[in-house]
């Protein structure tokens, strides 16, 4: 059952496509059904569940998933438009500013961003060093 497009008016190509996409989605939806019934029988007949197959990764307490959102941190003073978090690769304009005279990471920011402070040393070497102290003496 072939169609001929050529002879066919905008209003019936509309109408056709609309079929097309409407039957595209329940051929999809039946797809999808058919194959959770095979998993949920093939999980059942092995004695598992989903969660034994994939469990959660990262170890972030059942969360799966991307990071959440982070404010900004720093802003092109050309184009404020452009904004960066500072987490990722260096966008290339920041790059760029930072090569002029004068510019710093710390002009770029945006005023209320936080920054964090270099850390000292960490908590596992402050107790090497401690333990290097004790075993000299």
């Amino acid at each position: 059952m072939a169609i001929d497009l050529k002879n066919l008016s905008p209003k019936e190509l509309q109408s056709l496509i609309s079929n097309a996409n409407a039957q595209m989605q329940e051929a999809k939806s039946s797809q999808i059904h058919e194959v959770r019934k095979k998993i949920d029988t093939l999980l059942s007949n092995a004695g598992l569940t989903l969660a034994d197959v994939y469990p959660t990764r990262g170890g972030r307490g059942g969360k799966v998933g991307k990071r959440g959102t982070v404010a900004p941190k720093y802003r092109n003073p050309e184009d404020p438009s452009q904004t960066w978090t500072g987490r990722g690769k260096r966008p290339l304009w920041f790059a760029a500013a930072l090569k002029k005279r004068g510019v710093t990471a710390e002009s770029l920011l945006i005023d209320g961003a936080v920054t964090r402070k270099k850390a000292g040393p960490s908590k596992k070497a402050a107790k090497k060093a401690t333990r290097r102290r004790v075993k000299r003496r």
